[in-house]
């Protein structure tokens, strides 16, 4: 008996679907089966390194490929002190532009200054690097560097973290040149994040007397809390990558040091620079441990950035 002509579209559809289903799965599967690879590439890449030297590794600042001696401390604090500075100064900017745009922006310049900004954010990292090291480090090392040491000078805490030589590259530098680079991508989050929040929600609160300071505080943080974390670790996470524009203005020493003037060294610039020239095994073994060590810096603070994000929900459904 032939099958009607509805059963063979029914039939059709299913295997449609059975496609569609499966290739979703495929692609999703793909992207663990991917991650799993880099980190297990790396694991094994790393071993040499982690034979050697084992755990001491990293609590070592020694960095000496001639005598073969190599540790991860020095690169780890200029990562997570460079992304710190980073995240200090390019959130309460971002914050201010998305508030501008969404609040007291005038519509006809809302789209231009948003285009402007995302713009931005597609800026090659080396035109950043580029523009950080022949003229953002001379004239930061002339105009601001001097004045910031005598400001802070005999200020106990202070003096430690802004104290130094005014040489223009250094990891404060580098901290500067990555807000630059990340304001564009948290700013783009939260203005669009703000958009979102019902116009009816604020006007009531408008209705009611609150001024825009207000509004913003009580209405549209409170809706956007889970958007607005989203964008900061979006930045965070550009931050902790980020290579051609640290490795040009962090100067690139092997230095542990509490004054942010002084150059330092980052896991990226630290790759960038040598990775190239890497011949010995154990050299190579170690810079791969330290792109190992910067996945898992990664997949932490994405991990805690996902907790916190659950917390927040869970206080919201309170």
């Amino acid at each position: 008996m032939q099958a009607s002509p509805l059963a063979k579209k029914l039939a059709n559809q299913r295997k449609l679907d059975w496609l569609f289903v499966n290739g979703t799965r495929f692609f999703a599967f793909l992207v663990l089966i991917s991650l799993t690879g880099i980190m297990i590439s790396l694991f094994i890449g790393s071993l040499p390194a982690m034979k050697a030297f084992g755990f001491g590794f990293l609590t070592s600042s020694d960095w000496d490929p001639v005598n073969g001696s190599y540790g991860a401390l020095a690169p780890v604090y200029g990562t997570v002190v460079t992304s710190v500075i980073a995240l200090l100064l390019a959130v309460p900017i971002s914050f201010g532009i998305a508030i501008f745009l969404t609040e007291l922006c005038p519509v006809w310049l809302r789209k231009p200054i948003g285009i402007a900004v995302e713009l931005l954010a597609g800026v090659p990292s080396i035109i950043y690097g580029m523009w950080g090291l022949f003229i953002f480090a001379p004239w930061f090392s002339e105009n601001v560097q001097p004045t910031l040491i005598k400001l802070f000078d005999g200020i106990p805490v202070l003096q430690s973290i802004f104290g130094g030589m005014p040489m223009g590259i250094g990891m404060f530098t580098a901290g500067i040149i990555l807000a630059v680079m990340i304001i564009p991508s948290i700013a783009s989050v939260m203005r669009d994040v703000f958009e979102v929040v019902p116009t009816l929600l604020k006007e009531s609160a408008y209705g009611l007397g609150a001024t825009t300071w207000e509004v913003v505080r009580k209405v549209v943080l409170p809706y956007t809390k889970v958007g607005v974390v989203g964008g900061i670790i979006l930045g965070l996470g550009r931050a902790l990558g980020e290579t051609m524009a640290v490795t040009f203005v962090i100067g690139n020493i092997y230095n542990i040091s509490s004054k942010l003037f002084n150059p330092g060294v980052s896991i990226t610039s630290s790759l960038a620079n040598e990775f190239a020239e890497a011949v010995d095994t154990l050299h190579l073994s170690s810079l791969l441990y330290l792109g190992l060590l910067l996945f898992l810096i990664t997949f932490i603070v994405l991990c805690i950035s996902k907790l916190l994000l659950l917390r927040v929900e869970r206080n919201q459904g309170r």
